[in-house]
């Protein structure tokens, strides 16, 4: 964890690499399911969510409002997704998952997670249990920082 001035390395030096080696895990199995890395991404926040509008749905997201309509057009062209409209403003699009993609986004979080319990598995299990923990509290005040 230091370097050899004896610092701590900064978070990110320590995280950006892993990050890229997770991503590039996860597309075999993105491939695999047919869906986008923004497609999971669209899955993963609409299940167990309510219904959202398609800005509110990207800025949760932190996508591009405009960038995000061609994932959601092909979603929803597979059955993934509903987008109605929304009764209260005609001009805007109401974002619900449907069984199919719940399905979908569940097939691939548990085989995504596979193989990240294999890397996990280096850990100790208390040293394990303890990242996984420290990982969600930092997940959770980054979300403050924006």
């Amino acid at each position: 964890m230091r370097d050899v001035d004896g610092r701590r390395r900064d978070l990110a030096a320590m995280i950006a690499p892993l990050q890229r080696a997770l991503v590039a895990a996860e597309q075999p199995v993105l491939r695999a399911h047919s869906l986008s890395m923004w497609g999971y991404v669209v899955l993963d926040a609409l299940d167990g969510q309510p219904v959202r509008t398609q800005a509110a749905l990207a800025e949760a997201i932190g996508a591009d409002k405009s960038r995000i309509i061609g994932v959601l057009d092909d979603l929803e062209a597979e059955g993934l997704l509903e987008r109605p409209r929304d009764p209260a403003d005609r001009r805007a699009r109401l974002v619900s998952i449907t069984a199919q993609g719940r399905r979908r986004r569940a097939a691939v979080q548990a085989e995504i997670q596979r193989g990240e319990d294999r890397l996990l598995a280096r850990l100790a299990p208390a040293d394990r249990e303890a990242l996984l923990r420290a990982l969600a509290v930092l997940a959770d005040e980054s979300q403050k920082l924006d």
